[in-house]
Parts: structure tokens; C-alpha cells; sequence
């Protein structure tokens, strides 16, 4: 049976919640290992319906299947869509339930999402306080790993679902308090948060040159500045130092780290435009606007900052361009907002 065919049918035993669903789920995994990329992309849009509509605990093993197809290279519009706008409905869900079980359970401790299943005894603790809603939030309290393993691989994976999400403050809201229960939320949060085709004004205090850059996939500010130091060093116009090797560079757009990974050092110091340093612990998308772009500062580094190479989502590629160098007089009239550093 191909690809499709299986996908057609285990949805039509999710949406009944048809117990053939459990045999068909195997199928469904074996058949994408060996499925063309034409099968993959014809089954995605029906698994993106039962994603949809199916309840939690199966839909979550559909996503499940759905991020191992776009693994393999599948088109992941519009199941990937299918699977972000789902997480927001299943985390509040899941954190209806528990905080129905904190105020119901008298003091035990909350089922565990991955080692626990579904009991009657679960649900009659928060059947009470919930009401109708009771099975969907039990039901979604332990399909939310499920949902947020391939939510995480979708937004790594897939710009063009990052772009369309609406909202996105919302659904950062969803993803921030359901991580206080399932750490993998705070990367599917994080994940949220990443810039694509964003332009950055960069300035170099010392010689007062500035870059615009376009940026895309950056995970953490460890990767934006190592991607600086290597598109920045040595260029035409650009500053002087060590740049990184280019194997470097690569593990920090697309490439697969070196054995083991090697320990890499930070050339500067980023501040904003305030004077604030930019963590490398944080994101691109904390830099704060000004004048409706988002600045960063190059400063000497005031200590040795060693890191290894790598990205925080091995997943996502990413992009850092040099779209134009600005001489000292064409920045002019950005320095009087350029703040010394504060520290």
C-alpha cells in the first residue's frame, strides 16, 4: 500500500478514534523510511487534516509522523502549518489540566508526560474541575511531547512556516508557560523568536564603519557573532583580525560540527544601541529597534569569550549577507543615538 493510501486511512481512524489507528501507526512510520519525495509531499495535506482534527493523543503521533517526513526532505506546508497552529490548542489544553490537578490532587505530584498514560483515576482527579473539557486536556497533557518534538523540527526546518505564523507573541505566550512543565517547549518558544530576512545595522565603534546585514535561522547570539567575525574579517573594507576557520563558519550556518567540537572564541564585544551588552545566551530578536532597525555595536572585547561550535538548532540552516558597508560620514546621523557601552 503507498504512502497516501495509508495516510487516507489513518486519518479516517483518528477522526473516529477507530482502534485500527494502532495498526496503521507502524505502517505509516515503516512506509515514510522508503517513500519518494513525490509520496511524502502527496501525504502530507491529509496528514495536515488529522493533525487538525484528530483529538490530541492521536493527532500528536500524526505530527510525530509529519516532522519525520520533512526530515526527509518533504515540502512541509501545510502539515507544518497544521502542527504549529495545533500546539497553541494542545499546551493550553494541557495547562488547563494541570492546573486542574494542582487544585484537585491534594498535593500529588503531576503524571509524567513521557512515563505515564491516560488512567481513569487521572481523569476522574480533574473531571471535576473541567467538566466536558476533562479527556481533551488528559488527552493533550500527554500528547504535548509529541506535538512539541515536531513543532520543533517544523520551525527549524521550515522558513516559510516561521514567516506565516500569525500572532506569533501569542503563540510565544502558549509555548513560555507550557515549558514550565516540558523543557523541550522553551526550544519550540526560542524557536519562535527566530528573525528571517531580518536587516541589522552593525557599527564598529573604533573606526566608525558600519554594515547592513540580512540575517535568517540564527538560533542564539553565539551563532550571530560568529557569523559576523566570518563574514565581517577580512573582507574589502571590513575589520581586521583572525577569522574564523571556514570549517567553523560552516558548523555555524549548515554544516555539522567538527569532532568534537572544537572551543572557539568571540573576537568582540556587542552592545546595542543603548550601551547593553547582547548576551550571547540570548537571541537576534533582543536587540532592540531603533529607528525601526536593530543595531548592534562592535566593541574590543573586554574578556575571552570561548564557546564550541556548533548551533542550538542543529536543524536549521542559517544565513548572515553583507548587503552594503557604510563609510563614517554616511552614518552621521546614526551615532548621536549610539550610546557608550555601560559596562
Amino acid at each position: 500500500m503507498s504512502l497516501p493510501n495509508i495516510a487516507d486511512q489513518i486519518v479516517r481512524a483518528a477522526l473516529v478514534e477507530d482502534q485500527t489507528f494502532g495498526e496503521l501507526l507502524p505502517q505509516l512510520m515503516q512506509a515514510t523510511q522508503t517513500a519518494s519525495p513525490a509520496e511524502l509531499n502527496a501525504a502530507l495535506p491529509r496528514l495536515a487534516e488529522g493533525i487538525a482534527e484528530a483529538p490530541p493523543n492521536l493527532g500528536g503521533w500524526l505530527a510525530v509522523v509529519t516532522g519525520a517526513c520533512v526530515e526527509q526532505g518533504a515540502d512541509p506546508a501545510p502539515a507544518g502549518a497544521a502542527v504549529v497552529d495545533r500546539i497553541v490548542d494542545v499546551a493550553a489544553a494541557a495547562m488547563a489540566f494541570a492546573d486542574a490537578w494542582e487544585q484537585s490532587a491534594g498535593g500529588r505530584p503531576l503524571p509524567s508526560m513521557q512515563d505515564e498514560q491516560p488512567s481513569q483515576q487521572i481523569f476522574d482527579t480533574v473531571s471535576t474541575a473541567l467538566g466536558d473539557s476533562a479527556v481533551t486536556a488528559m488527552m493533550s497533557w500527554f500528547a504535548l511531547p509529541q506535538f512539541a518534538m515536531a513543532g520543533c523540527t517544523v520551525l527549524q526546518m521550515a522558513p516559510s512556516v516561521r514567516a506565516g505564523i500569525e500572532d506569533r507573541d501569542f503563540h510565544a505566550f502558549a509555548a513560555g508557560k507550557a515549558a514550565q512543565h516540558l523543557g523541550q517547549m522553551d526550544h519550540y518558544q526560542a524557536l519562535l523568536r527566530v528573525l528571517d530576512g531580518e536587516r541589522l545595522l552593525v557599527l564598529d565603534r573604533a573606526s566608525r564603519h558600519g554594515w547592513t546585514v540580512t540575517i535568517g535561522g540564527i538560533g542564539d547570539n553565539f551563532q550571530l557573532h560568529m557569523l559576523l567575525a566570518g563574514a565581517l574579517i577580512g573582507r574589502p573594507g571590513g575589520l581586521t583580525g583572525d577569522r574564523p576557520a571556514p570549517e567553523i563558519i560552516a558548523a555555524f550556518l549548515d554544516a555539522d560540527a567538527p569532532p568534537g567540537p572544537p572551543v572557539v572564541s568571540s573576537p568582540w564585544n556587542l552592545v546595542d544601541a543603548h550601551g547593553e551588552w547582547i548576551w550571547n545566551e540570548g537571541v537576534p530578536a533582543d536587540v532592540p529597534v531603533v529607528n525601526g532597525t536593530r543595531v548592534v555595536v562592535i566593541d574590543p572585547p573586554s574578556y575571552e569569550r570561548t564557546f564550541p561550535a556548533g548551533r542550538r538548532f542543529p536543524l536549521m540552516p542559517a544565513t548572515l549577507r553583507v548587503e552594503g558597508m557604510h563609510l563614517p560620514e554616511d552614518l552621521d546621523a546614526w551615532w548621536p543615538h549610539i550610546k557608550p557601552a555601560t559596562r
